[in-house]
Formats: C-alpha cells, sequence, structure tokens
C-alpha cells in the first residue's frame, strides 16, 4: 500500500502567517506615529500620515521646529528607536 500525500492547504499558513505580520507591521507603524504626535505636536495628523520616510521626517522636523538638521536627527532617531515609517 503506497501513501499518497497532498501539499492541500500547505499555502494556507504561509497566507496566514503573512496576514498577521502585514498586521503587526501597521500596528507598529500606527503606534510610532502616534509617538510622533505625541513627541512633536505642532503636527497635524494628516502631516503625519502623509511621511512617506524617516528621511520626510527629519525634513518636517527642522522645518517646523527650527533645529539643525544634525540634531532633529538625532531627535528622529532617538524617537523611532529602530523602527522605520
Amino acid at each position: 500500500m503506497i501513501k499518497q500525500t497532498t501539499n492541500a492547504g500547505s499555502g494556507a499558513g504561509k497566507d496566514s502567517s503573512k496576514t498577521q505580520t502585514q498586521a503587526q507591521g501597521a500596528d507598529a507603524k500606527k503606534a510610532l506615529l502616534k509617538d510622533i504626535r505625541v513627541k512633536w505636536g505642532k503636527f497635524t495628523e494628516l502631516e503625519v500620515s502623509n511621511l512617506k520616510n524617516n528621511d520626510d521626517l527629519v525634513s518636517h522636523v527642522v522645518a517646523r521646529y527650527g533645529l539643525d538638521k544634525a540634531q532633529a536627527q538625532r531627535d528622529v532617531d532617538a524617537l523611532r528607536a529602530g523602527r522605520n515609517i
């Protein structure tokens, strides 16, 4: 007797873990954007949600708060703590 194996359903686990990873990434981004709003209260929610990347945040901090770029970069890096927009 030969036992047959199938791959039916094996893709479902991959899709589930991918969806879970995407959800975790979205939650992490929401938390980072909230932290940005708390630290730099002059930004509107729309401005924060429209940030494209970390450099964009640095540019906005420089423009809005009048910091030099090096200081803004240090502040952004400290707040991000390894997280990316």
